[in-house]
């Protein structure tokens, strides 16, 4: 294992800038307007973290990328109305639906074929993953519990950054994320944990203190797993982020990535593992 580079070691006050604006907004969106406006802001920035995806692996026409989105779209708007979709029935209707649309579109073979995977991997990468956080708000006391979610997510992503940035030597894995430090991942944990038990006591009782322990765990490894899934994509697609649209963060789906894993194991924590379930 080798140290750093001292680079990695001086901090980016446009993230502190940026959390400044997100962070409030983020939190009204959540605690203090109807349902719908948090469905409409992640259909907002799913479509942009699709248009960055789409766009670092591999040209698709504009055509193509409307598709994808309207998907991820349809996946959402699915999860807020409480339909009984099951997620291989969503699948298999997305994937007869891109079939279509490319099939009749000109081209390669190859790149057609190339064009309906990529826009599935989007849709099960992104629409699917922010889908939980939907169906999350839809359990009784959702919006403290979505608000639970961000906040440890948030707590993990924070710790990790600053705990690495101050004192990383010990590289996770390197062959995917340069950066990637354990002391990072232990300074995730640990405020990613505290902060889970803090938000249990403040706002989110229906949770209990083991909840907290286990989902601050739970969501630091998912956030991880998320983040250093999204590293490989870029890694292998040769970007250093996936845009600009939010200055020290990079683009919307590097803003995402450890989301579009938390939101899942969350969810499914919350709702088969304690049992809550939305009203009928």
């Amino acid at each position: 294992m080798t140290t750093p580079p001292a680079r990695t070691r001086q901090f980016d006050l446009r993230r502190l800038y940026t959390a400044a604006v997100l962070i409030p907004t983020v939190y009204v969106i959540i605690a203090h307007l109807a349902p719908w406006a948090l469905t409409l802001l992640l259909i907002a920035v799913g479509s942009i973290a699709l248009v960055e995806l789409y766009h670092i692996c591999f040209p698709a026409p504009v055509n193509r990328i409307v598709i994808g989105i309207g998907l991820a779209a349809f996946s959402l708007v699915v999860a807020h109305e409480h339909l009984s979709l099951a997620l291989v029935d969503l699948l298999i209707a997305s994937a007869l639906v891109v079939s279509i649309g490319v099939a009749l579109s000109s081209g390669p073979t190859d790149r057609r074929w190339n064009s309906i995977l990529l826009i599935l991997f989007g849709v099960l990468y992104i629409g699917i993953p922010l889908s939980t956080v939907v169906s999350t708000r839809s359990l009784p006391d959702g919006a403290f519990l979505v608000l639970f979610l961000a906040v440890v997510t948030w707590a993990s992503d924070t710790g990790a950054y600053y705990a690495g940035t101050l004192w990383g030597k010990h590289l996770l894995l390197p062959s995917v994320s340069p950066k990637k430090t354990l002391e990072g991942l232990l300074g995730g944990l640990a405020l990613a944990v505290g902060v889970a038990l803090l938000a249990q006591w403040w706002f989110a009782s229906q949770l209990s203190v083991s909840d907290a322990l286990i989902l601050g765990a739970l969501l630091t490894g998912a956030g991880l797993l998320g983040d250093l899934f999204e590293s490989g994509i870029k890694r292998r697609t040769g970007v250093k982020d996936s845009g600009g649209i939010l200055p020290g963060h990079g683009g919307m789906l590097d803003r995402l990535d450890s989301l579009l894993f938390t939101a899942p194991a969350f969810y499914y924590y919350v709702a088969y593992v304690r049992g809550l379930s939305p009203p009928l």
